[in-house]
C-alpha cells in the first residue's frame, strides 16, 4: 500500500480558506477517490503551512487523475480562487511501508 506525504505552504494571508477548502470538500472528495485521509496538521498557523498523509487504495496517479477531473472538486477549487490562489508550493513524497510498520496494508 502506498502513503503520500504532501505539504502545503498556504498564500499570505489565505491558511483559512485552505483549510475551509479541505473541511468543505477535499476531504470528501479524496476518500471518492481511493485515498483515505490518515491526518493533518499545520507545522505553525502562522506560518502557513498545512501536512497531511493519505493512503492510497490503488494506484496514486490514477486517484489523482480522477480526483482533477471530478466536476465537484473543479467548481468547488473555481469557487475557492476567485481572490487569488491558495497556495504558493505544494510538495508530494510517497512512501512504501516496511515490515514492521504498524501502518502496513
Amino acid at each position: 500500500m502506498t502513503f503520500e506525504l504532501r505539504t502545503y505552504t498556504a498564500a499570505e494571508g489565505k491558511m483559512e480558506d485552505l483549510l475551509q477548502r479541505f473541511r468543505d470538500h477535499t476531504v470528501g472528495l479524496l476518500e471518492r477517490h481511493g485515498m483515505s485521509s490518515i491526518g493533518y496538521w499545520v507545522r505553525d498557523p502562522d506560518a502557513g503551512t498545512l501536512v497531511y498523509l493519505l493512503r492510497h487504495r490503488g494506484a496514486p496517479k490514477e486517484n489523482w487523475a480522477a480526483f482533477a477531473a471530478d466536476p465537484e472538486w473543479i467548481s468547488a477549487r473555481a469557487a475557492s480562487v476567485l481572490e487569488g490562489e491558495l497556495t504558493t508550493h505544494i510538495e508530494s513524497v510517497f512512501l512504501e511501508a516496511v515490515d514492521f510498520s504498524p501502518l502496513q496494508g
